[in-house]
């Protein structure tokens, strides 16, 4: 069965395409350009099914890239400390209600098969994961040393999920033995950050064998293909600091990463690539360029970046300046972050304040890029607040929740004006002639 991508380059529509354009208002001819090109992916397992209201476990094929709206993540999932099947489904539906495009399961505790097929059972967005996680603590389950781990164990999970109509998988790939010696050789405040790229480093170190993933990226493009699973090629090597972005090992991770985006191109799988991380803002739109430039445009999904290291609590505020940056300079999917960012599992209400920041982020990003359509919202509530309209004002919030717990906890005596300027609102007192 073709693939989307062999679908697209022979000119063919499919209704997965027709989907994404209709929800992105662009052309279906632009969606198949954008696939055929490598700048857009859509995100749907070819086991999932077509997404019915009221339904469960299927999902809207999203597109993801240029030229259309920024994209927003959401991670959820279980820890070795605390694995609770109800909580993750409780984040999960507070996460696709707040507005998470796609979400993300990284469950490392309890039944992790068992919790990652109710998370897609209960879906009605794309679901996305990072095998070598489980790969890691099914090897810890059967009393296995982390150098007893076999590549067939690693591939074996990645069909899995496959199997289980998982649509993206983020592989760490660029995490080789060049790359993890370069960055050993010009030193890292901070070392490696990912959990997947620290995994695969240190199993590299045991076993003085080339990381699978990269060695036999055959394998992985033929499990891709035939699951129409989109390759998100993990930046296993991302700067965890500002002090470490942009050094030897991010780049050199990042070219090798374009040299397999070509390969799995040719072979008819979608890809898009993961990138930083933390970073100091001036370096931002450099980054972007540079990705584009070396991985041929694909899409980019970028974790913040964070652009500064010292607000623990705060970090979904870090990552939306960062992300908001990111999106108007070509960024095309921002991983959202939570307050409980380097300091613990996020809680329900945890990520539904990292979904919002995040879909604060990528709104600004879209109206800077001019994404058709980004300032029409923005328009309205001008509109509404002109007319003092604040029900409308209310509803056309990225948050009408808050908005109006806010604003009837301290409601004012004039139900056209807030307590913040009462009698003496701007608006109200506005000449209107002179």
């Amino acid at each position: 069965m073709a693939t989307l991508i062999e679908k697209a380059r022979k000119g063919i529509i499919a209704p997965e395409m027709e989907t994404a354009a209709e929800a992105e208002s662009v052309t279906p001819e632009f969606i198949r350009n954008g696939i055929a090109e490598g700048s857009i992916v859509i995100t749907k397992n070819v086991k999932r099914p077509p997404f019915v209201k009221g339904g469960r476990g299927g999902i809207k094929p999203l597109g993801i890239g240029g030229g259309l709206r920024t994209k927003i993540n959401a991670n959820i999932g279980t820890s070795g400390d605390r694995a609770d099947i109800n909580t993750e489904l409780s984040k999960l539906k507070i996460a696709v209600e707040s507005g998470a495009d796609t979400v993300m399961d990284l469950s490392t505790g309890g039944d992790i098969d068992s919790i990652r097929r109710e998370i897609i059972k209960n879906s009605s967005v794309p679901i996305g994961t990072v095998p070598i996680y489980q790969a890691i603590c099914e090897g810890i389950s059967r009393n296995k040393q982390l150098e007893d781990l076999t590549v067939d164990d690693i591939f074996s999970v990645i069909e899995r999920h496959g199997e289980d109509g998982v649509d993206f998988i983020t592989v760490h790939c660029g995490v080789t033995l060049e790359t993890v010696k370069r960055m050993n050789e010009e030193g890292r405040l901070l070392d490696i950050v990912s959990r997947g790229g620290a995994l695969l480093s240190r199993w590299m170190l045991y076993t003085k064998e080339e990381n699978p993933l990269y060695s036999q990226f055959d394998r992985l493009i033929e499990i891709a293909k035939k699951h129409e699973m989109v390759l998100s090629l993990g930046d296993g090597l991302r700067p965890g600091c500002l002090a470490d972005a942009t050094d030897r090992g991010q780049v050199q991770e990042t070219i090798i990463l374009g040299e397999l985006t070509d390969r799995a191109r040719k072979a008819g799988v979608q890809v898009m690539i993961e990138g930083p991380g933390h970073m100091p803002i001036n370096q931002i739109p450099a980054n972007i360029l540079l990705q584009k430039r070396l991985c041929h445009n694909a899409p980019f999904y970028v974790l913040g970046p964070l652009v500064t290291d010292i607000a623990p609590g705060y970090d979904h505020i870090t990552s939306a300046i960062g992300g908001a940056i990111a999106a108007a300079s070509g960024a095309d999917f921002l991983c959202y972050v939570t307050p409980s960012e380097h300091l613990s599992l996020p809680t329900v209400e945890d990520v539904r304040e990292g979904v919002i920041a995040s879909k604060i982020a990528a709104h600004a990003g879209d109206i800077a890029k001019g994404v058709k359509g980004a300032i029409d919202r923005d328009v309205q509530m001008a509109k509404f607040r002109k007319s003092l309209d604040w029900e409308g004002q209310i509803k056309t919030a990225v948050d009408p929740e808050k908005a109006r717990k806010i604003r009837m906890a301290n409601p004012p005596a004039e139900d056209d004006v807030c307590t913040m300027c009462a009698s003496f609102c701007a608006i109200k007192m506005a000449v209107k002639k002179i």
